[in-house]
């Protein structure tokens, strides 16, 4: 039982730090922009992230385990991925919300690859909840981009 348990906590770790990697990412992000819009869509999808750690932190504590604190390598890698296109774009619109639909392609990734890995020992409702959440922000911020594409 201990066993499934690590693989449990590790999993939900594992979401933990993507969450981070969202945080720090939408605060460049409203950092970056510079429009109003812009700015309010990136704090609503850091407060789906804030939650979303909240409540698989309470998971890894009840079950014995210690919440990640810190970041992803591959978040560090898309931060750094969306700084030189936001700084080459000059901060243009396109760029941002390309950079940050690339964030999100890799959150869905995580939250499916957790909700299929068999690893959840009682928390897919919950697991299953926030990857509608993540996905919803993921196709928002998509459609946003798109909108761009076509005018």
């Amino acid at each position: 039982m201990e066993n499934n348990n690590q693989k449990t906590i590790d999993v939900l770790n594992g979401l933990i730090e993507i969450n981070n990697d969202r945080l720090e990412g939408y605060e460049r992000a409203t950092k970056e922009a510079t429009e109003s819009d812009l700015k309010d869509l990136f704090s609503k999808l850091s407060e789906t992230s804030r939650n979303a750690k909240k409540e698989l932190s309470a998971e890894v504590i009840k079950m014995g385990g210690t919440p990640k604190e810190g970041t992803s390598t591959s978040g560090k890698v898309y931060r750094a991925w969306m700084d030189v296109r936001a700084s080459l774009a000059k901060k243009e619109r396109k760029a941002i919300l390309n950079s940050c639909e690339f964030g999100e392609d890799v959150a869905v990734k995580a939250y499916k690859d957790a909700i299929d890995s068999g690893s959840l020992n009682g928390q897919s409702s919950l697991i299953t909840k926030q990857y509608d959440l993540i996905k919803g922000d993921h196709d928002k911020v998509r459609d946003l981009r798109n909108e761009l594409i076509k005018a």
